[in-house]
């Protein structure tokens, strides 16, 4: 490593030399010299201690501008009127200060005729000539690809295209054009098996697990019955409608038309799902609920609509509540502990 050599010159102030080789670079003190002789040992003596981070800085100063990212402090403010902005170093905040307070008249104009539209950062002017040359800017530099772009977010965004989406599982070398096409192959692929710890069932998605352990659990939110009676409870509202049509009313309109069968069911999702027994490449059922259109102004103002309440075919309004005169309300929901 090299050392620092302290030269002193007539009428100058000390002088610290870089000795290494090819490199005549002075410094007037002892530190920048140390500081500049890591560039050549690759050294980083001051190294950040927080967990996980580990990284390495030449001057401490460096080292102590780091540690407020793990801080959150932001100690320079800017003093102007009505300005709340705060940074983490002072160089930062003068750079704020000349873009936003000081060089409000520096901007950045357009030079077409008839134009003068100003901007205060030059990509912006530089997309707004686009509307004058009808040219785009940005040009995707892969072989065989001209397309341009109108930024350059949108051409990195693009070049993903060319690049894909490579697999990162262990002995996998499949790229998928499309960040779709990627999900899909992970999907078909690399599928964890989703296992009940308790009975040792399968699932395709973990909402449908989560949904079956309501099953096992010690206590659980049931509906009962509303028929005199009958004592059954059932964890869904479909299932209730199903068992008063098929046990109380007796009705099963939807018959399994394969032969040797003639299975009924009370439910339409019910008979669909039996079909799968008899054609296993069919698919299973998936019931999409239709979502209300909501407008651009009800989204942005976070109103959230109230959920509208199922309606059970096969009871009545009393039934429906358990108490007469009160309408719409589903069967009420009864806590039930398991022994």
């Amino acid at each position: 490593m090299g050392e620092a050599v302290a030269v002193c010159v007539p009428g100058l102030e000390k002088r610290f030399i870089c000795s290494f080789p090819d490199c005549d670079v002075t410094f007037n003190k002892n530190w920048k010299l140390a500081a500049h002789l890591c560039r050549h040992t690759g050294e980083t003596p001051f190294v950040c201690e927080y967990e996980g981070c580990g990284k390495g800085y030449t001057r401490n100063f460096h080292l102590s501008r780091h540690l407020l990212t793990h801080t959150g402090e932001k100690p320079f403010w800017c003093r102007a009127d009505g300005c709340n902005a705060k940074f983490i170093t002072n160089s930062n905040l003068k750079k704020h200060i000349e873009r936003k307070h000081k060089n409000q008249d520096k901007q950045y104009v357009c030079d077409s005729e008839g134009c003068g539209k100003s901007f205060r950062k030059h990509q912006q002017l530089k997309i707004h000539r686009c509307q004058h040359t009808n040219e785009l800017p940005f040009k995707c530099n892969h072989e065989g690809c001209e397309k341009y772009f109108i930024s350059s977010s949108k051409l990195k965004r693009h070049e993903k295209v060319h690049e894909g989406y490579a697999c990162k599982k262990d002995n996998c070398c499949f790229v998928g054009s499309t960040w779709t096409e990627y999900l899909k192959h992970l999907k078909s692929s690399h599928a964890e098996e989703i296992i009940c710890q308790v009975c040792s069932k399968k699932f395709k998605r973990k909402d449908f697990l989560k949904q079956h352990q309501k099953t096992h659990a010690k206590e659980r939110e049931v509906y009962r019955c509303p028929r005199e009676g009958c004592e059954r409870t059932y964890s869904t509202l479909f299932n209730l409608q199903s068992h008063i049509m098929s046990f109380h009313e007796e009705k099963r309109p939807y018959v399994c038309e394969a032969s040797g069968c003639g299975k009924s069911f009370a439910m339409k999702q019910s008979l669909e799902r039996h079909l799968v027994a008899h054609d296993p490449e069919k698919k299973k059922l998936k019931v999409k609920r239709p979502r209300p259109k909501r407008s651009l102004a009800s989204r942005l103002s976070g109103y959230v609509p109230p959920k509208t309440k199922p309606k059970i075919a096969g009871l009545n309004d009393a039934e429906k509540t358990g108490h007469a005169g009160e309408e719409n309300d589903p069967p009420s929901v009864e806590t039930l502990t398991l022994s």
